[in-house]
């Protein structure tokens, strides 16, 4: 037999790792392209997601040129099968309800799950900056909904947003074509994490996925639909987290679990959620390949209202989460994570987008806000009118906490990476405000009253630290004839106030009927400690 030489066994090798390579891009192939949507039927206008145009190039954009210039680097489908088989997989095993055997463990249900306590670092953090991110950053019109607005059936901006569309891009423009200009060029992870810090929040938590399907992490789950295969070709959960995580913040991650146009989910819904095979294949895996790679603080579920928590198999991946993730024991999770879960369970609460109740509630809760009124994502043709004034801002803040809640701030970046100047302004303002009034937001819990029965415009907080109890009346406006009456507190022999940032003693007396007269002395512009919301601090009432 011939003997080959070194270069025909070198020639040879490379022939079997190509064909191996082929085969597996064949089977990944095959697999995104199964479902066509020419086979839908439920009244939407599809796009087929993997194919764009590289503006930058002015040529086509497909999933087959792209799997084909995988194919010519065969390290990087192997270190991406590798990644899914070692990493991934292996820590996808289910909970059963066996595990309620270990009183130490979780079993999968919600009435187990509720048990878990809440890890301390959520309810004295207080504030988190949401970021929404993504291809609709794109087009930056109407809202994060746009491919909603654009495409989706009974649509309630569809004449604007097709307007616009019309105006503006070719008649066979697809929302897959926004992927090459999601540039995040001007992104720096380490600019935006100071800026976070600068404002006060305590915990990040930035759109992984949205409704779209695309993933701003080099996803095994969404291939070549993702931040690394296209547009900014950044990991830019990764980048973000470590930064963030830099600046001693907590890192949390939003991930809706349904997709507009996934061929998978849709072919699910048809059969009525009987089938679970986009769960299986996308949404489920996507979520414990975040864990396991990012370690999330937060998991930030969303998208959740078409169908049952059955369907989604939440509960099965929650007990895996507090039970056996590299995050069990520090982790939160929302409450959206079924139609008729959402405002029930979960590690807390959020029931709706701006959840605002205004009076304490039993369990912790969230209010998830955005400075912009009218959207969650960027918005060019938004006027300054449309975003929240600092005064606003504060307000829901402190109302929300007097009320045991948290605060979610929403921010959304452009598609090149920059934050607008009004988002900025806001967060410097507040983190201005925090810097002297702080004391009143961080570690605080409710006090007997949220809201002060004689003025409307004060809200309490409480903080205990070793035997003393003090209590801060916040007042939203100064007060009129620099006199301020509050009914809530009770003075003793001990009594004590001042105002945050101002350290000097106040008078007071107390009301015959109940409560305090505060005198606030003469205060030079130079001397006020702040411009906005003024802190009153009381110390020694007999009902702190």
């Amino acid at each position: 037999m011939h003997k080959m030489n070194r270069r025909q066994r070198d020639f040879t090798v490379k022939c079997l790792g190509l064909v191996s390579c082929l085969i597996i891009v064949f089977f990944l192939f095959r697999y995104l392209t199964s479902a066509k949507s020419s086979e839908l039927s439920d009244g939407y206008e599809y796009d087929n997601p993997f194919e764009v145009v590289d503006n930058t190039k002015k040529k086509q954009f497909d999933i087959k040129q792209h799997l084909q210039n995988v194919i010519d680097n065969p390290l990087e489908i192997k270190q991406h099968v590798k990644n899914i088989i070692q990493e991934v997989l292996p820590q996808q095993n289910e909970p059963t309800e066996s595990s309620s055997i270990d009183s130490n463990r979780y079993s999968p249900n919600w009435e187990a799950l509720d048990k878990r306590p809440l890890p301390k670092w959520f309810d004295e953090a207080k504030i988190g900056i949401f970021i929404h991110w993504g291809l609709f950053s794109v087009p930056s019109f109407g809202s994060e909904w746009f491919w909603w607005s654009w495409k989706g059936k009974e649509a309630t901006h569809k004449i604007e947003t097709k307007a616009f569309m019309k105006k503006n891009y070719r008649s066979n423009y697809t929302y897959a074509d926004f992927a090459p200009d999601f540039t995040a060029e001007f992104f720096n992870a380490t600019e935006w994490a100071e800026v976070f810090k600068n404002s006060g929040a305590k915990y990040v938590v930035l759109t992984a996925k949205h409704h779209e399907g695309y993933t701003n992490w080099p996803s095994a789950y969404s291939y070549s639909w993702n931040s690394l295969a296209i547009g900014p070709k950044k990991d830019l959960v990764g980048q973000l987290g470590a930064a963030v995580r830099e600046k001693d913040l907590k890192f949390g991650l939003y991930h809706s679990l349904y997709e507009w146009f996934h061929p998978l989910y849709l072919r699910d819904k048809r059969n009525n959620f009987q089938t679970q095979d986009f769960v299986r294949a996308k949404a489920m895996p996507e979520l414990y390949e975040l864990v396991n790679v990012y370690k999330p603080d937060i998991i930030w579920s969303d998208g959740e209202w078409e169908a049952e928590d059955t369907y989604w198999n939440s509960t099965q991946f929650i007990a895996w989460l507090y039970n056996d993730s590299p995050v069990k024991d520090t982790v939160v999770t929302n409450d959206r994570w079924g139609k008729s879960v959402r405002c029930k369970h979960g590690g807390f609460l959020g029931c709706n987008d701006r959840y605002n109740p205004g009076i304490l509630q039993k369990r912790k809760w969230e209010n998830c806000m955005t400075i912009d009124k009218k959207s969650w994502g960027f918005r060019r043709e938004a006027n300054l009118k449309d975003y929240l004034t600092i005064e606003k801002l504060l307000l829901t803040m402190v109302e929300t906490i007097s009320c045991g809640g948290n605060i979610l701030i929403n921010i959304g970046p452009a598609h090149d990476g920059t934050i607008s100047a009004v988002y900025l302004e806001r967060l410097s303002q507040m983190g201005e405000w925090l810097k002297v009034n702080g004391e009143a937001i961080y570690f605080s819990v409710p006090w007997n009253f949220q809201n002060d029965h004689v003025n409307q415009h004060v809200w309490y907080t409480k903080r205990v630290i070793g035997d003393q109890a003090s209590v801060y009346a916040i007042a939203l406006k100064w007060p009129h004839n620099n006199k301020l009456q509050l009914a809530g507190p009770i003075t003793g022999d001990i009594t004590n106030v001042t105002m945050l940032g101002y350290n000097t003693p106040m008078k007071w007396t107390a009301d015959p009927s109940g409560g305090i007269h505060i005198d606030i002395p003469f205060i030079s512009y130079k001397d006020i400690p702040c411009k906005w919301a003024w802190v009153f601090k009381m110390t020694g009432l007999t009902n702190s």
